[in-house]
């Protein structure tokens, strides 16, 4: 059936031809803004460039008004940061938004995420690596940064003026007084040859450290719960370079624990964590976590005088009541806050100890190598019990047994 418009214009078609439509220029497209994401990326460019070069004039101009006063504090807070890089990174950008501004006016805007690298100057091989989360806004017919916050672990310039200290063989940035990050410095400076003398020479020898003010900033620093971290004096972080084997390592201290440790305790830890950046490129996701905490224990008491009681009283307590263990400490039991960590790490101790002991510190740097080396390809203990033929000539079952054994008549129990 035709529409009542389709049966007019039929019959005027018996009458006479119906005029040809009045023919106008075509309507020009709207023109279309050029895409969004190479103007923030130029535009995160460009402020990289300035915060490197420490250029205020340069850095302003690319803030929105609202958030000039924080990149002034952060150009102050950077001022002693020896930056060797700094870039961004877009890892996503949302649609453009309009909302009204503080004038009332329409305001465009922008939210994208980022991830941030940076390297300290004589001491990163590659980036470290942070997640941000930006905005932008339109103003003027350009994009001008609004704002740039952490998205998860924050930046120790995120906490506050970062102060610096040389040391011989360390780097230690800090929130706190130059005085007591100089005393960091000197442990450290003592961590990096008493490392070297059990892994050798083939890693950076050098480290660098982070101290921010609080237990809670500590935890900021790392991206988890101050309540899952407390007590625990210090973590090492990386981000692991395009080779896959050098890594931007960060030692992070905990002041509040750290404080409460004694010198013997505090240099323990710092060589501990010293041997985790030593042993980075060794160390794989497989790796077991009682062999890398065992062999970071086992290097920081190294040299100290300390007894097996002394090192290990948790240990000793539960061998002297009869509680012994059936296994070697699974991962889980590492996990920041678990029931029994001190046991954990007390018994990684332990079996890198015996492994050093019985067979040698270089079968002990051999087989953590080999652990990294290859990853299992059947079941863990499968994996394991091979590793430890290959490299000690002994399966899992009668290490464990050996081990075991070595506890009783340490701990006499």
């Amino acid at each position: 059936m035709l529409s009542r418009r389709g049966a007019l214009l039929l019959a005027a078609g018996s009458f006479a031809l119906l005029s040809p439509p009045v023919r106008r220029p075509p309507k020009a497209a709207p023109a279309v803004p050029p895409p969004v994401r190479p103007q923030l990326e130029a535009l995160l460019t460009a402020r990289s460039a300035a915060l490197l070069r420490r250029d205020g004039a340069a850095l302003t101009a690319l803030a929105a008004p609202e958030a000039v006063p924080g990149e002034l504090t952060l150009l102050a807070r950077l001022a002693e940061l020896p930056l060797a890089g700094l870039g961004y990174r877009l890892t996503g950008v949302g649609e453009p938004t309009v909302g009204g501004g503080e004038s009332g006016a329409a305001v465009e805007r922008v939210s994208a995420t980022a991830e941030l690298g940076y390297r300290v100057d004589g001491v990163d091989a590659h980036p470290a690596l942070l997640g941000r989360r930006v905005e932008f806004v339109r103003s003027g017919g350009r994009w001008l940064l609004a704002s740039d916050e952490p998205a998860g672990a924050v930046a120790l310039w995120d906490l506050g003026a970062v102060r610096v200290v040389r040391g011989a063989r360390s780097t230690v940035l800090g929130l706190g007084e130059p005085g007591e990050l100089a005393k960091t410095a000197a442990l450290a400076d003592h961590a990096v040859p008493a490392v070297s003398e059990v892994w050798g020479s083939g890693w950076a020898g050098r480290l660098l450290l982070e101290i921010p003010a609080s237990e809670e900033q500590f935890a900021q620093l790392l991206g988890v719960k101050a309540a899952d971290y407390q007590g625990i004096a210090a973590v090492t972080t990386a981000a692991t370079g395009p080779d896959g084997q050098s890594a931007a390592d960060r030692v992070v201290l905990n002041p509040e624990a750290y404080a409460e440790l004694t010198d013997l305790g505090r240099r323990v830890v710092t060589t501990h964590e010293a041997t985790h950046v030593a042993t980075r490129a060794d160390t794989r996701a497989w790796t077991p976590l009682w062999l890398s905490e065992g062999v970071a224990d086992y290097t920081g008491y190294r040299s100290t005088g300390r007894t097996p009681r002394q090192i290990a009283p948790e240990l000793a307590k539960d061998v002297q009541a009869g509680r012994l263990p059936a296994a070697l400490p699974l991962d889980s039991d590492f996990t920041a806050g678990a029931v029994g960590i001190a046991q954990a790490y007390e018994l990684g101790w332990s079996a890198c100890r015996l492994i050093a002991e019985r067979y040698g510190e270089p079968r002990l740097t051999a087989f953590y190598r080999a652990a990294g080396a290859a990853g299992p390809t059947a079941s863990r203990d499968q994996w394991l019990d091979g590793l430890l033929r290959a490299q000690l000539g002994v399966g899992l079952d009668a290490f464990v047994k050996e081990w075991v054994a070595e506890l009783k008549r340490l701990f006499g129990g």
